[in-house]
């Protein structure tokens, strides 16, 4: 089992920014791809982005591409969503997630959730 913990989310202004962490433990981190999805209300959930177990390869949706940037340190078992020029559609919960490594760093498989953190944009 791998368990993930999320910090980071709170209420920010449209143009501003935020950096998400997610701690693991359980297993060996650096042995998993992770990933981070957000759920609005009343909305599907949506793959933001991922980042292959070495931190060589990412993933990014075309809605966050060129503001969020997805990153890892593997010597302190955290994985971290930085998000930039934020927009209140950003407003919603974020997951950080993690699976044992998949050809498609695209796959919407995932083996592990965490909990979720708010992240909220005001106008």
């Amino acid at each position: 089992q791998v368990q993930l913990v999320e910090s980071g989310g709170g209420l920010v202004q449209a143009g501003g920014s935020l950096r998400l962490s997610c701690a693991a433990s359980g297993r060996t981190f650096s042995n998993y791809d992770m990933g981070w999805f957000r759920q609005a209300p009343g909305k599907e959930r949506e793959y933001v982005a991922a980042i292959n177990k070495i931190g060589s390869n990412t993933y990014y949706s075309d809605s966050v591409k060129g503001r969020f940037t997805i990153s890892r340190d593997n010597a302190k078992n955290t994985v971290y969503l930085q998000m930039n020029s934020l927009k209140c559609e950003d407003t919603a919960v974020y997951y950080c997630t993690a699976r044992t490594p998949s050809i498609l760093l695209r796959s919407t498989r995932w083996d592990y959730w965490g909990q979720g953190t708010q992240v909220t944009v005001s106008s």
